[in-house]
């Protein structure tokens, strides 16, 4: 059966009715008016973010996500030409999602300019980014074009669209992020292009709103992949703008809030922000009314937790055709749910990490939180369901690490986790160890090895022994490059380097246990609470 997403509302809300600078709880708990006055206009908006090709999550969307336009705020594919196949099931999804627009994010950017474009001929929606910016061809150097597969990008590309809803116009303007030349995959294909800066875009912002204004056009919406913060600002700054579908910084923004996702501009209109997460854990609709000079006057924001929908079979269909029918495995039995924040514990990770420790033999398997994409389902589970745990493909390696940089690492990690308002890049799952986080100091308090006999030996946290080894199995991101924690070990220092990333190792580990799973890993991250 394939539910609404109305029949599923995390945190549902009463509808709010906006008055100037005023917002009030409506008693009415049904949705919006079945017969609204005639100067008045209704419409509702299924909106994505951050997807970053999760295939399993992309089936179970397409069971529940509805209204009468839907949009994106980017980050919707991930990877480069390693991920060839999920770049093409990405553009399916967003077609027969019957996506209308998408913000152009910093993950679009993983493959080569080339390979972008395709991506783009290939959905039938726009791409939307009003502040990239790229030199033009006959402006580079011959050799450096052919080198790094550069194209005329910025070209099939828009600032902006106007699509019909119910016999109305309504304008879309996308924006990328400031920091988006900084996360690419591979930098080198895009040392041409180049994204203003917040007050450069904000002014490009409005400049577009006042001609979509000067068209009569009075309902109008940002896709933005700028991050919360900076969609803030642009509520507070620009004038026209109704609605922001935002994604970046992977907030869960439930319900409507003012001074969270609510705010006005400084004429007074009401400006809704939207962001579901990362990964297609969640998906929303936003309901609103406008009144006659296109001002919302009522709205309501619903979010769908993904892994409440079945995947719909008909599209798996289309997904395998494209991907490869994916091999059994095994059968989850239980599953808790996943974290909604990267500085919660996760269960699913701390059972991936139980794999690497047991199938490598080694003392201590760490994970970034931040690089976990997808969670286990319970019932059948296949070899796709484990690979969208990881969909990078980083290989997998060991090292002896000490102790000390050890602890070094996980007082960074947990430092950095907690100076940011989203909580990146997050915690370390791990397996052969247990540890204590002080969340409000934003510290590590306390740290144990466990042996495989499942003994507790204490470590140090204040003086770490420099002497002391850990044979430590990770990823290549984690170990080597940092995944903007301190490295543990460089490449010359490996032990061992497997052909493949976590989710054969995983895959390899459920089938040696052959008996249904159960992901309840929990109590390997204690915190420390003020009394």
């Amino acid at each position: 059966m394939n539910l609404r997403i109305s029949t599923i509302i995390t945190n549902p809300i009463n509808k709010i009715t906006f008055k100037r600078n005023t917002v009030e709880n409506s008693k009415k708990e049904n949705n919006l008016e079945k017969t609204p006055p005639k100067d008045s206009f209704e419409m509702s908006i299924g909106y994505i973010n951050d997807i970053h090709g999760q295939t399993n999550n992309m089936m179970r969307i397409l069971s529940g996500i509805d209204g009468d336009l839907k949009l994106s705020a980017g980050d919707n594919d991930i990877g480069d030409e390693k991920n060839d196949k999920i770049h093409l099931v990405t553009t399916k999804f967003l077609n027969i999602a019957d996506i209308k627009g998408s913000a152009l994010g910093n993950h679009e950017l993983d493959m080569a300019q080339k390979d972008c474009i395709d991506a783009i001929n290939r959905f039938n929606g726009e791409l939307l980014a009003i502040n990239f910016e790229q030199i033009p061809l006959d402006k580079q150097n011959s050799e450096e074009i052919k080198k790094n597969g550069r194209a005329d990008l910025k070209n099939h590309l828009k600032k902006s669209t106007i699509v019909e809803v119910k016999g109305e116009k309504i304008g879309l303007i996308g924006a990328s992020p400031m920091d988006m030349l900084e996360r690419l995959t591979h930098p080198n294909y895009y040392t041409d292009c180049s994204v203003a800066d917040l007050d450069d875009t904000i002014e490009a912002i409005q400049e577009e709103v006042d001609k979509f204004k000067e068209q009569g056009i009075n309902k109008i919406i940002l896709l933005s992949h700028m991050g919360h913060k900076r969609d803030v600002k642009v509520a507070e700054e620009v004038d026209g703008i109704d609605v922001i579908v935002g994604g970046h910084t992977h907030e869960l923004l439930k319900g409507i809030k003012e001074g969270e996702n609510l705010f006005y501009s400084k004429s007074g209109e009401p400006i809704i922000i939207t962001e579901a997460g990362r990964d297609g854990s969640y998906f929303g609709k936003l309901n609103l009314t406008f009144d006659e000079n296109g001002v919302i006057t009522k709205a309501q924001n619903n979010l769908g937790e993904t892994r409440l929908f079945h995947k719909n079979m008909i599209n798996q269909y289309v997904f395998d055709n494209l991907l490869g029918v994916p091999e059994r495995v095994g059968y989850v039995k239980e599953a808790l749910p996943p974290p909604e924040s990267l500085a919660e514990e996760n269960p699913h990770a701390n059972f991936v990490c139980d794999a690497m420790r047991e199938m490598t033999n080694s003392d201590i398997a760490l994970w970034h939180h931040s690089g976990v994409r997808n969670f286990f389902h319970e019932g059948v589970l296949d070899s796709r369901d484990v690979k969208d745990m990881a969909p990078f493909l980083d290989y997998v390696v060991v090292a002896n690490v000490s102790e000390k940089t050890i602890v070094d690492s996980f007082k960074k990690a947990i430092e950095v986790t907690y100076d940011s308002p989203a909580h990146k890049p997050g915690l370390l799952a791990v397996s052969g160890l247990n540890y204590t986080v002080d969340p409000e100091e934003g510290e590590l308090v306390e740290m144990n090895f466990i042996d495989k006999e499942g003994k507790e030996h204490k470590i140090d946290v204040e003086n770490p022994r420099k002497d002391k080894f850990y044979r430590v199995v990770t990823d290549e991101f984690l170990m080597s490059a940092g995944a903007d924690y301190d490295i543990l070990a460089p490449d010359e220092l490996y032990i061992e380097k497997y052909p493949f990333d976590k989710d054969v190792l995983t895959c390899d580990y459920i089938k040696k246990i052959n008996e249904p799973i159960v992901i309840n890993q929990l109590g390997r991250i204690r915190f420390k609470l003020d009394d």
